[in-house]
């Protein structure tokens, strides 16, 4: 397990091992393997909640700062009238992003993951209990900034959204190819900044995604202008209506999760 940021045992597992916990007496390896398998049986059941009540669930990771909450601010502009939205927002502390959800009328529950760098199923799972699916049509889950464990751990949502910021490396998605492989679609935020900046080209970043051989739409958009927002909606109107047809068709949609990241956390 992961010794230095306690990640693979977060306040939603923790009671599978403490005291009298399924796994209780479980060596460290098998601790981790076990783990993960509550991890993803609890995904699945998430999976079927959001599936039964007819929600799009998307998962959002980056870095921290990369913008996140503000493409949030700036989604709820767009489609706030149009679809019922809803957010779980994932921090080690602080309820900040929730409240500036809220400041939108917008239902979001927060989760404080402590040491946790990652969200995991059964966190999720607890989320949703202070969560109306009934309505809601979209939901966004703000993972924890980092850029290796969130990709890892199945949370139960239907896409992966990776942002890289412009204040970042373009060489990002070489240097961290568990989080870029499992995007299905890299948001390069705060194209504002790119004359000013000078130093990134989202056509490296591109290539460097394209280099993992993920095919994933990468579009540069700006939540502070606005540039390029209309390409993100028109992204998630098509995600959204592809999963209605997928609930008609009796089918459902799991995202790529990296099992060479959960590799790293058994090396540790």
């Amino acid at each position: 397990m992961c010794d230095t940021c306690g990640c693979s045992i977060t306040e939603g597992n923790r009671h599978l091992i403490d005291e009298g916990g399924k796994h209780e007496h479980s060596g460290a390896v098998e601790v981790l393997s076990n783990l993960l398998h509550e991890n993803n049986h609890t995904a699945a059941h998430n999976r079927e909640h959001f599936d039964r009540c007819h929600v799009l669930t998307i998962n959002l990771m980056s870095s921290p700062g990369s913008g996140k909450t503000a493409l949030l601010e700036a989604t709820i502009e767009q489609l706030g009238k149009r679809y019922r939205i809803g957010v779980i927002e994932g921090d080690l502390e602080t309820e900040n992003d929730a409240a500036r959800i809220r400041a939108k009328g917008v239902p979001a529950v927060q989760i404080m993951t402590g040491t946790a760098c990652h969200l995991d199923a059964h966190l999720v799972h607890t989320a949703l209990h202070d969560m109306n699916l009934d309505e809601i049509d979209i939901l966004f889950i703000e993972n924890v900034g980092n850029l290796v464990c969130p990709a890892s751990f199945d949370l139960g949502q239907h896409y992966n959204v990776t942002l890289l910021s412009t204040t970042e490396g373009d060489d990002k998605p070489a240097k961290y190819p568990v989080m870029f492989r499992a995007a299905d679609a890299m948001l390069i935020t705060k194209s504002d900044l790119l004359e000013v900046l000078g130093d990134f080209d989202p056509h490296k970043a591109t290539q460097y995604l394209r280099n993992l051989a993920n095919p994933a739409e990468v579009i540069t958009l700006s939540s502070r202008n606005g540039e390029h927002i209309d390409l993100w909606i028109e992204w998630l109107h098509e995600r959204f209506d592809q999963q209605q047809q997928r609930i008609a068709d009796g089918a459902t949609r799991r995202p790529a999760i990296q099992p060479d990241g959960i590799a790293l956390h058994a090396a540790n």
